[in-house]
């Protein structure tokens, strides 16, 4: 039997969906790109939505939007794809990362004052692998202080903190929708926000500048209208082909997180019994939305072993996320550790998890892992 670690839920709706496209002749952003935004504003309770081709260039537009530039610094929770630490170079600017909590591996809000200096422009705290991040803490640090928070939930579409929707909690969310998150357009992201301003330039930027009419609008006008680029702007938009796919699935989140819930609570009794690996915190005033279900082996256990020997018995696994601070290319923007983020790096172990998995399936992974584990102890976990 093999176990990936994540397939997309794709069936005959979303094939469906992609030929009426394909037969309408617009493949472009158009009519389904504004549909998704629209769905996607009202399931998350945002005033404004804009579709982009990831999350990646959803934190980049954000960060434009705000007024982020050269000589500026983010703060940005250690434990994340470089993807969010890269958005904030595109702008010239400085991440300086923050440690994170050992539980929920989002960042500590009890790390941040002390980081912010006269420079600090915004903070982007990342909701791990779907567990929301502290906003409360953090939002009123940077109400303090006269900061812009981002939020990166790459992740989390669909989790709630304290009853609300991430990624309208702070002043701009982002998402993304590539092929290993909750729900997919393949590749694709959406930047979300309840600022009027954020939104229009966030819109602008996203279609290399361009002024407020669309293409699409131009096509349905009867009468010629030529563009004006008013500022530098970038090819982010999504196509109409990626935004039906997300029209489906957004219809598709609410079971599909129901289904990712009841798997998680059987992996929990699975790991229960199991040594040297601890199943994923939650906390009780959040709704997680499993985009990834990742545990916590001990350190006495070499993990990326554990990976291997899994692999080759046909049960996929992989490690968590990075921890920024050691990676080579934010080199010169570091001048202290994060010691939790490096200790989570080397120790998180992400599990396969995906609307269609089983129970016979963790069934069968569950005491395979629980051999590998014991055949892998008293090595430790490497430090490069």
């Amino acid at each position: 039997m093999n176990v990936p670690l994540h397939r997309p839920y794709i069936d005959n709706e979303e094939l469906e969906a992609v030929k009426e496209v394909l037969e309408s002749g617009w493949l472009t952003k158009g009519p389904k790109g504004k549909e998704l935004e629209d769905k996607c504003a009202e399931y998350l309770g945002a005033k404004y939505a804009t579709t982009t081709t990831s999350c990646t260039t959803a934190l980049h537009l954000a960060l434009l939007a705000i007024g982020v530039g050269p000589g500026d610094e983010v703060l940005v929770a250690d434990y994340t794809f470089p993807a969010t630490g890269h958005a904030v170079m595109y702008c010239g600017a400085i991440p300086r990362f923050i440690d994170i909590d050992h539980l929920t591996y989002n960042m500590n809000p009890q790390l941040i004052e002390h980081n912010i200096t006269s420079k600090t422009k915004a903070i982007i705290p990342i909701h791990a692998f779907g567990h929301p991040a502290s906003m409360e803490a953090i939002m009123f640090l940077a109400n303090k202080h006269g900061l812009y928070v981002i939020e990166d939930a790459a992740c989390a579409f669909g989790s709630e903190y304290k009853g609300k929707k991430v990624g309208t909690i702070a002043d701009v969310g982002c998402f993304s929708f590539h092929v290993t998150k909750g729900i997919t357009t393949g590749e694709g992201g959406l930047v979300t926000t309840n600022n009027k301003e954020i939104a229009d330039i966030v819109k602008n930027l996203s279609v290399f500048g361009r002024g407020k009419v669309s293409s699409w609008d131009a096509e349905k006008s009867d009468t010629f209208i030529s563009p004006r680029f008013e500022h530098l702007g970038y090819n982010y938009k999504m196509s109409d082909i990626l935004a039906a796919i997300g029209i489906v699935q957004l219809g598709k989140l609410e079971r599909i997180i129901k289904r990712k819930t009841e798997l998680a609570e059987y992996w929990n009794e699975k790991l229960n019994n199991i040594p040297l690996i601890t199943a994923p915190f939650v906390s009780d005033f959040v709704r997680h939305n499993y985009q990834g279900y990742t545990t916590l082996v001990d350190d006495t256990v070499d993990r990326d072993s554990v990976i291997e020997k899994m692999k080759q018995k046909g049960i996929q696994l992989q490690i968590g996320t990075y921890s920024s601070f050691r990676e080579p290319i934010y080199s010169e923007y570091v001048n202290y550790k994060c010691p939790v983020s490096e200790d989570i790096y080397w120790r998180a172990l992400r599990l396969p998890m995906y609307y269609e998995l089983t129970e016979e399936q963790i069934d069968y992974a569950a005491p395979i892992l629980e051999e590998t584990l014991k055949d892998s102890v008293n090595k430790g976990y490497g430090k490069e």
